[in-house]
């Protein structure tokens, strides 16, 4: 770096946001040479084959496996097929795949020539299963009883001891293990794991179902702590090398990714510090399911639909540029993969079944530059899923947090939002974003009203402020803390040029941007821009002043009065008078689109949900189509001319209710 100075907010992006340091600095943090490479990989690689110790008063072998003995320890999770499971619906026409894993049972194979045992027999359900760093202990979830919820539970191999971590509102799964973690406040670093908690009190972004996100507690179950905070489904994390976490999270903040979103990578601090996407939008609409190999790769699922099992292609990115490396592994024909695993030797495990689910999951043993396949573990009337070794494996970074979880508010600040993806850099010249607006996203209420729709409207959203743009393209905010927030650049029009997908700040955190979907591997210009050189724009007004747009009580006022003159029974399309249906009618005028089938983004007639500046109310309103470069054919599209005495007689005012009611989701109910 030369010495440059760099804003705090930015320090990891630039040190190697995903692990960009070579993956043997991970293996031997005493590194230097090629040579500790192979000897660390060969040491790891003779752990995975020894027997591991295991409580004698454990239960009797399976006697179904008789003839199944792996040539290494591993855990793996059970789950028979008679329990219902295949037969579990999937969310969001196959977007995210079923809970399943009530009736699923742990076993462990402790080494070569050893027969699985059950490993926790008393339970009712275990799945799940993560491994300690020094292959000692295992992290799962658990329900002692059918009627239980998921708990996240922690067994010590050597002697049978299980002990509760969680103890929560909501069925916990997915355990992990972090690195240290540490503040200047305590007195010593100390160990944490993540989980995935499931509020069904609280509905996704499409209203159907419940709502998980990833948190963080200590070893002991204290120290409970909020990590993701979107509004639909975060789930599947895992730590990398360098500290971080990568995991799965549902994104539906717009209509670009179809009808129903997709789901996407994205990686974090393990203090919900410093949201950034990890392998960007190639490949297929869904990633979850990811893992980390001592090969310095990130593997993980994708399918564009899943069943109930979340199975598709396996395919992968680098650590060290994950934005810029994506790769495929398998193809449709090998069949459906499931749950992969690091080996230490740079191999994986992974599950396997064909795409018509006429054989149950078996695990393989998969070689990545060869292709090669071999079964180690299959058996009838089973699906054979998670399989994990059991062995000692390299410790990722600690990491240090500023988080403060007693203050209510964080800062926010960008670097220059003219800094973009865009090839062209004309398409958005200094000095057209006016203004950024900061909009908070509203979780569904369990008892809201809807309009019946083929399509679930966007999530509802509510203005905390807008704020001029700098000069320079800066801008530095102070926002609430812990909620999800969608920042849109205005133009001079008040018209979203650009909007994000949901991030958020944590408590007294200090963390910012370098431009406005910029690429992440850059590195910011060495300079102090206008608006960290002065004090954050404070956009943290009480709830009961933060505004929204209500199509009944905002828009259909002006309809009736301004409107449905032109677009009466008699009138040019839309009819905007109810045709009999009232108000809703109305709505669904407006909101007409033609139907194109699967997770394909409807084409909507005339009012683009949460697009404004491509809507062609919109540009009837302005009269100019108000589209810009990067919006694609449609900037192209000439807009109806209108005679001068049926040309719309709004106000500015009443023009701007339009425009903020499209921008912020056209929603039938503002929030």
């Amino acid at each position: 770096m030369g010495g440059s100075k760099v804003p705090v907010g930015l320090q990891g992006r630039i040190r190697g946001r995903f692990g960009y340091r070579p993956t043997w600095e991970w293996l031997n943090p005493q590194k230097r040479s090629k040579w500790s490479v192979i000897i660390v990989s060969s040491i790891l690689s003779s752990i995975a084959f020894q027997l591991i110790p295991v409580a004698a008063a454990w239960s009797d072998p399976l006697p179904s496996l008789s003839d199944k003995a792996p040539p290494f320890p591993l855990v793996a999770t059970r789950l028979p097929r008679v329990n219902g499971s295949e037969n579990l619906g999937t969310l969001a026409s196959g977007t995210l795949r079923a809970s399943w894993g009530d009736g699923a049972g742990l076993v462990l194979f402790a080494g070569p020539g050893q027969l699985g045992r059950p490993l926790v027999p008393g339970f009712h359900s275990s799945a799940d299963p993560d491994i300690s760093f020094d292959g000692k202990r295992i992290l799962f979830a658990g329900k002692r009883s059918a009627q239980d919820r998921w708990a996240i539970y922690e067994i010590t191999l050597s002697s049978g001891e299980i002990r509760r971590i969680t103890d929560r509102p909501g069925d916990c799964r997915s355990p992990g293990y972090q690195g240290v973690m540490y503040t200047i406040t305590e007195d010593a670093p100390w160990y944490q794991i993540t989980f995935v908690e499931t509020d069904c009190q609280s509905r996704n972004e499409v209203g159907a179902g419940c709502v998980s996100a990833i948190y963080s507690c200590k070893l002991d179950g204290s120290f409970v702590q909020r990590l993701t905070y979107n509004l639909s489904s975060d789930y599947d994390p895992i730590i990398m090398p360098d500290g971080r976490l990568v995991f799965a999270s549902w994104q539906r903040s717009d209509w670009r990714h179809g009808a129903w979103g997709r789901i996407t990578l994205l990686g974090v601090n393990t203090d919900g510090i410093d949201l950034a996407p990890f392998c960007g939008e190639v490949g297929r609409r869904i990633k979850h399911m990811p893992c980390v190999t001592t090969q310095g790769l990130a593997v993980f699922v994708e399918a564009d639909s899943v069943a109930w099992d979340g199975a598709g292609q396996l395919s992968c990115v680098s650590l060290r540029r994950p934005l810029h490396s994506y790769r495929p592994i398998t193809e449709p024909g090998e069949g459906l993969f499931h749950s992969p695993s690091a080996l230490p030797d740079g191999r994986m495990l992974v599950s396997r079944r064909p795409v018509d689910g006429s054989v149950p999951h078996a695990v393989y043993r998969l070689d990545l530059e060869t292709r090669r396949l071999d079964l180690l573990l299959e058996e009838s009337g089973y699906h054979w899923l998670q399989a994990k070794v059991v062995a000692p494996r390299g410790e990722p970074d600690g990491r240090s947090s500023v988080l403060t979880p007693e203050e209510p508010l964080g800062k926010l600040y960008c670097l220059n939002v003219y800094q973009t993806e865009f090839k062209d850099p004309t398409w958005m010249p200094p000095g057209c974003a006016k203004k950024v607006r900061v909009l908070e996203g509203v979780p569904p209420a369990a008892d809201s009203p809807s309009v019946q729709a083929s399509v679930p409207q966007l999530a509802a959203r509510r203005i905390l402020g807008e704020t001029p743009v700098a000069a320079d393209g800066s801008f530095n905010l102070l926002i609430p803390a812990n909620v999800p927030i969608q920042l849109q650049l205005l133009d001079d029009r008040g018209l979203a040029l650009r909007s994000c997908g949901w991030i958020w700040i944590r408590n007294h955190a200090n963390q910012g941007c370098i431009g406005c979907h910029e690429d992440p591997e850059l590195t910011p210009t060495n300079r102090v821009v206008d608006a960290v050189a002065t004090d954050s724009v404070r956009l943290h007004p009480p709830i009961e002043q933060r505004s929204s747009v209500d199509f009944r009580r905002d828009v259909l006022p002006v309809i009736s009065e301004k409107c449905v003159a032109c677009h009466g029974v008699e009138g040019s399309p839309p009819r905007l008078d109810g045709a009999g249906e009232g108000a809703e009618g109305v709505y669904r005028a407006l909101l007409a689109f033609e139907a194109v089938g699967g997770n394909a983004a409807p084409r909507w007639k005339y009012v683009h949900p949460g697009q404004a500046r491509t809507s062609p109310l919109v540009w009837h309103l302005l009269g100019v189509n108000t589209s810009r470069p990067w919006d694609g054919p449609v900037a192209q599209q000439p807009i109806k001319s209108i005679p001068s005495d049926k040309a719309p007689s709004l106000s500015a005012e009443e023009t701007d209710v339009f425009v903020r009611w499209i921008d912020l989701g056209a929603r039938w109910q503002g929030d």
